[in-house]
């Protein structure tokens, strides 16, 4: 495992946008789920995100090294006489899929949009006061105080043409888990290196090269067709068939087997997302549960003895073949507030884990039901199965509801689970990304997937503190603070680091990314 770790490390540090030489060509990009829709605000989800960079643009881009570079926005900085002001200077010459010229106009209803009241990108804008258009290529951000990190905040904040939507009423983002549409669900038209040609929706999506796209050096790839194939077994086989030429999604039980097969090349690498289960707070009973006049979660010994139940080194050994990073904390290591300390685990312990279920009173055990999905995350489905039998024999029976992503997030999202599994990345590198996302009390700007409904009043004055707070060692100090309670109220239950592999024709290069969206325009041919 040690060797796998240092090549992954080398694989990611080292990658850079790859360019060369060879012929330009469709490429047949399968991956285990499809995009939840094409509205660009709609989800903040890395299926989704990733499949929409491709056709819309961000202000500013992460490379594979994580570092912050320049998009729509060639330049961002504090305003001099303003603190509470990032001002963005635009890229000129830039065309929408239409032919619209893209102005900061469309920076200021994009980014309006994206902080709306049905936006799931909103929290990260929560700190926002007013966008305005200083002229046609320069905007100016107001923030209710110094925001420091703003810029981290908007690698997935899509840029979307406001004289389109308007035409089809678009102002209003879709509202995914009330099941509703709009016409940005199947419909684009961004600034990005192609366009959208079809969509057939867990089927295929066609994409052409923009031929209008403002990149001095166009991509190799002339033609994506994306291929949502969630059967791990097909998927391999289509990649061995010569059906398709890059699987996103490897199964990490055919790992070893691919990279030593003959015109199959493997890239793995560790992602920059937590795999975690979580739990519901608060007095009422779970919906899902023998137990009708309490809810045993809610006890602190509860959730310790199933924190003592996951055997995290097992996960990784049997589930996960050895690519995974078990850890204590729901945070991975590329993230500002990680420390080794509190990636620190406890080994399982089944004894004294049924030792705290008699002490709380649940000496006989309970019911309840765990929701997973089944082709979102690396063995998602497995690892719920291996945690099921874990707590079985703590005496907590579980029931297992396991859903495509499609079917999964409405659910996460209305807060109708009592037992969950979720990958959290953090494409800020940033702390205060997660503790706005799962941690703060469910509000209209944050706790958007606080599934539990965990609530600390305190915590959330920290937590909004952070967006702020310009003194990085008082900040350091707060952070530090946040994750000292969350990991003594076990809000989260953090199973390991996800580890990546991508498996390709031996004639195409493609490095993991570390958000694991790998962009098309990178791969080049040999």
């Amino acid at each position: 495992m040690s060797k796998f770790l240092a090549r992954a490390a080398g694989v990611l540090l080292g990658a850079t946008m790859l360019a060369g030489v060879a012929q330009a060509e469709t490429v047949r990009w399968a991956r285990a789920s499809d995009a939840l829709t094409l509205d660009p605000h709609s989800q903040n989800q890395g299926v989704t995100h990733n499949l929409a960079h491709h056709i819309y643009e961000t202000l500013v881009d992460r490379d594979t090294a994580g570092a912050l570079q320049p998009r729509l926005a060639l330049d961002w900085y504090v305003k001099e006489d303003d603190p509470t002001v990032w001002v963005f200077e635009l890229r000129q010459g830039v065309t929408f899929h239409n032919g619209n010229a893209f102005t900061a106009e469309d920076v200021v209803f994009s980014l309006d949009r994206a902080r709306s009241a049905s936006s799931n990108m909103r929290q990260l804008h929560a700190t926002v006061e007013s966008v305005t258009a200083i002229d046609d290529y320069t905007v100016e951000v107001k923030m209710s105080g110094p925001s420091p990190i703003y810029p981290n905040n908007l690698t997935n904040t899509f840029i979307m043409d406001k004289t389109w939507s308007e035409e089809h009423d678009l102002q209003e983002v879709q509202d995914f888990a009330a099941g509703e549409s709009n016409y940005a669900v199947l419909n684009t038209n961004g600034t990005g290196p192609y366009m959208l040609v079809s969509r057939e929706v867990d089927v295929e999506t066609v994409l052409a090269l923009y031929e209008g796209h403002w990149a001095e050096t166009p991509p190799e790839v002339t033609e994506i067709i994306y291929l949502p194939i969630a059967d791990n077994a097909t998927r391999v086989a289509a990649l061995l068939s010569g059906n398709v030429d890059i699987v996103q999604d490897v199964p990490v039980q055919d790992i070893e087997r691919l990279s030593n097969t003959a015109g199959i090349r493997v890239e793995t690498g560790p992602e920059n997302r937590v795999i975690y289960f979580g739990y519901r707070f608060g007095d009422e009973p779970l919906r899902s549960s023998n137990i009708t006049d309490r809810n045993p979660f809610n006890d602190p010994l509860v959730r310790e003895a199933m924190a003592l139940a996951l055997d995290r080194d097992a996960i990784q050994q049997i589930v996960m073949r050895g690519y995974s990073i078990p850890t204590g904390v729901a945070t991975p290591p590329f993230v500002d507030g990680w420390t080794p300390e509190l990636d620190a685990y406890e080994p399982a312990n089944v004894q004294r884990a049924r030792e705290l279920m008699a002490e709380a009173g649940y000496a006989n055990g309970f019911t309840v039901t765990l929701d997973t999905p089944n082709n979102r995350y690396v063995n998602d489905e497995a690892i719920s199965q291996a945690y099921v039998g874990m707590l079985g024999q703590i005496g907590i029976q579980v029931t297992l509801a396991s859903r495509p992503i499609a079917e999964h997030s409405p659910v996460i999202l209305n807060n109708e689970s009592d037992f969950y599994l979720l990958g959290w990345g953090v494409p800020t590198f940033d702390s205060a990304y997660i503790f706005n996302d799962l941690i703060h009390s469910k509000t209209e700007t944050h706790g958007t997937y606080n599934v539990g409904l965990y609530t600390n009043p305190e915590l959330d004055e920290m937590i909004i503190s952070l967006a702020t707070e310009t003194d990085e060692t008082v900040r350091d100090a707060t952070v530090a603070a946040i994750w000292a309670q969350v990991q003594e109220d076990r809000v989260l239950l953090p199973v390991h680091n996800q580890v990546l592999a991508y498996a390709m024709r031996d004639d195409i290069t493609l490095a993991v990314h570390p958000e694991n969206q790998p962009l098309m325009t990178t791969v080049t041919f040999d």
